[in-house]
C-alpha cells in the first residue's frame, strides 16, 4: 500500500540484506532526456520497478521510498531531506546529477566569466602509490619503537591514553546516533509482504502524484526488512503491509 509518511532512525534499526534497484531520470533507458533536464513520472518509475520485481516468484517483503515533485526546486528539496536521512547510493547519486543538470541550465543562460589567475586551494596529495609507502612508513616507526623498548610507567600512560580515546569514540558513536535520530525526511512508501504476485498487483495501484515530472525512488527486497520498516513512521493510524 502506498502513504506518506516520515522517515527516521530509530532504536529498532537494524542490518538488513536485501537486493537494491534505485529508479531515477539518469538511469539509461528510464528517464526522458531533453535538452532542459532529465524528466521521470511516478508511474513510469513504478512501472520499471514492478518489471524488475515481476522476474522474481514466491515471497518476500519490498519496500519502497519515493520522492517526487511537480517542479525541480520541490523534487531538490524533497531528494536532498531524503538523501540527507537515507544517504544510499540510489538518492546520493539522484541528488549530485540534479544538482549538476540545474548548474548546467543555469551556466547556459549566463556569460562565460573569465579565468581566475589565482591558484587552486590547497588540498590533501593522495594517490594508491603514495598512500601504500606512507602506510609502510608507519609500520617501520611502529616497529622501531617496538624494538626500542618501553618502560611500565609508559605502558601505563599509553593504556590510560587508550582508555580515553576509546570512552571519546563511544561517546561520538552515541552522539552521533542522536543526531541521526533526530533527523527526518517525508517521503512516499510502499510496504508489501508474502507473495510477490500479489505485492505487484497493490505495487501498481493507486501510484502517488501521477501527474509529477521528477522522480526517485529505491526499492528494496528481501525475506526480512525490518530493520529498514522501523524507519517508517506513519502520519496516520495504519496497519498491515
Amino acid at each position: 500500500m502506498w502513504r506518506e509518511a516520515r522517515l527516521a532512525f530509530s532504536d529498532a534499526v537494524a542490518a538488513a540484506d536485501c537486493s537494491i534497484i534505485p529508479a531515477h531520470p539518469w538511469i539509461y533507458g528510464l528517464g526522458q532526456q531533453t535538452e532542459n533536464g532529465a524528466y521521470l513520472s511516478p508511474v513510469n518509475a513504478i512501472s520499471w520497478l514492478a518489471a524488475k520485481l515481476a522476474g522474481m516468484s514466491g515471497e518476500a517483503e519490498v519496500i519502497i521510498f519515493m520522492v517526487s515533485g511537480q517542479t525541480h526546486a520541490n523534487f531538490m528539496s524533497a531528494l536532498v531531506g531524503l538523501a540527507d536521512v537515507f544517504p544510499a547510493p540510489a538518492f546520493t547519486q539522484a541528488k549530485r546529477l540534479a544538482m549538476s543538470s540545474a548548474t548546467l541550465a543555469l551556466d547556459k543562460m549566463q556569460i562565460p566569466a573569465r579565468a581566475a589567475s589565482a591558484m587552486p586551494p590547497s588540498v590533501p596529495l593522495s594517490v594508491p602509490t603514495s598512500r601504500t609507502a606512507l602506510a609502510a612508513a608507519a609500520i617501520r616507526r611502529a616497529q622501531d619503537d617496538a624494538v626500542a623498548g618501553v618502560s611500565l610507567e609508559q605502558v601505563k600512560q599509553q593504556l590510560s591514553a587508550f582508555g580515553q580515546k576509546r570512552d571519546a569514540m563511544l561517546a561520538d558513536i552515541a552522539a552521533g546516533l542522536g543526531d541521526l535520530q533526530g533527523k527526518s525526511a517525508r517521503a512516499w512508501v510502499f510496504t508489501g509482504q508474502g507473495a510477490l504476485t500479489n505485492t505487484l498487483v497493490q505495487l501498481q495501484k493507486d501510484i502517488p502524484q501521477p501527474s509529477a515530472v521528477y522522480t526517485a525512488a529505491m526499492m528494496l527486497v528481501g525475506d526480512n526488512l525490518e530493520g529498514i520498516r522501523s524507519m517508517i513512521h506513519e502520519f496516520e493510524p495504519y496497519a498491515g503491509a
